[in-house]
């Protein structure tokens, strides 16, 4: 349910409208989980369309870059910024729904805007970014969301317009309809353990083994139960793009196509997971994955919940 303040104001709005006091808003265009070069292109001039820059330090790149060169009327968010937050020593965990609310109005997301998420495009790990904060959205309730095919470098390589300096976002309200469906506790998930739900870790092999050095040693080894499918699978890296459809279903072994078993992502924070959770939903379609945002930070935090670190299969056709 809407908090009561913005849903006041929205419904305000709404009165104004009626009125002939405030013009109609604006009908967001319709857009698939990716969009393509040529489709933003013709929408750089759509007041309906808000562009994020989303390039960070992930990408050794950031501000500083989006300040140089941009796609025209990009504004720029930054990652992981105010995407995700630290709650009770966890890092990584998506903020409150007040302060989403609060910074996407600030950036001019409406419910009757598209947003078009624009990473780098120069790795799994940047991608994953970029899939993360599109889960953000669809946590949110906002449905008119999509990333840019092949980010920010696939426009450049292109030749496409690029304007320099920064560009400053129009406000406008942004009301949040969670949809909880989408997350899932720490407690939610130790009580899956045992049961027919798929917990599915989107992490390196080594990590998941147990076998990777890190000065948080404890991260790795994985959940009971839990198979691994490193989400580095489903991209590219020659194009820095995502695989084709047909290669992403080709890919995913016949033991994770099962629409009638719940399945679980995870990883160490909840970004490489948010890939796994892309390709699987709004690729392929499968409305039976769920994110665990806490994932391994979470979970090992709480001693009374057990990790393996030993070898398990990897999830293969």
């Amino acid at each position: 349910m809407p908090h009561l303040a913005t849903a006041v104001l929205k419904g305000f709005a709404a009165a104004l409208v009626s009125l002939g006091l405030l013009s109609a808003a604006l009908a967001a265009p319709a857009v698939t989980p990716l969009v393509s070069t040529d489709w933003l292109q013709d929408n750089l001039d759509n007041e309906a369309v808000v562009i994020l820059d989303t390039r960070s330090k992930i990408a050794k790149s950031g501000k500083d870059d989006y300040l140089k060169a941009h796609i025209p009327g990009a504004v720029w968010s930054e990652y992981p910024g105010y995407w995700r937050t630290e709650r009770d020593g966890v890092v990584g965990v998506v903020p409150s729904i007040d302060k989403l609310e609060a910074a996407l109005s600030e950036l001019g997301v409406s419910e009757d805007k598209a947003v078009v998420i624009v990473p780098a495009g120069t790795s799994s790990l940047e991608f994953g970014a970029a899939a993360r904060i599109y889960w953000t959205f669809k946590y949110l309730g906002h449905e008119a969301v999509a990333i840019l095919d092949g980010g920010h470098a696939a426009w450049v390589k292109e030749g496409r317009p690029l304007a320099s300096g920064g560009v400053t976002p129009v406000g406008d309200l942004f009301v949040a309809e969670p949809n909880e469906a989408l997350l899932v506790s720490t407690d939610e998930v130790a009580a899956k353990l045992g049961s027919e739900t798929v917990l599915l870790d989107g992490r390196p092999h080594a990590q998941f083994v147990g076998e990777a050095k890190h000065k948080k040693a404890t991260r790795f080894g994985h959940l009971p139960g839990a198979v691994n499918f490193d989400q580095a699978r489903f991209y590219d890296e020659t194009s820095n793009r995502l695989k084709s459809g047909a290669a992403l279903a080709s890919l995913l072994p016949e033991s994770l196509r099962r629409e009638d078993q719940q399945m679980v992502s995870y990883c160490n924070t909840g970004h490489w997971a948010a890939t796994n959770w892309f390709v699987m939903s709004e690729m392929l379609g499968q409305d039976n994955v769920t994110l665990y945002d806490e994932s391994m930070v979470g979970w090992t935090r709480r001693s009374d919940l057990p990790v393996i670190a030993s070898e398990k299969p990897i999830a293969t056709n």
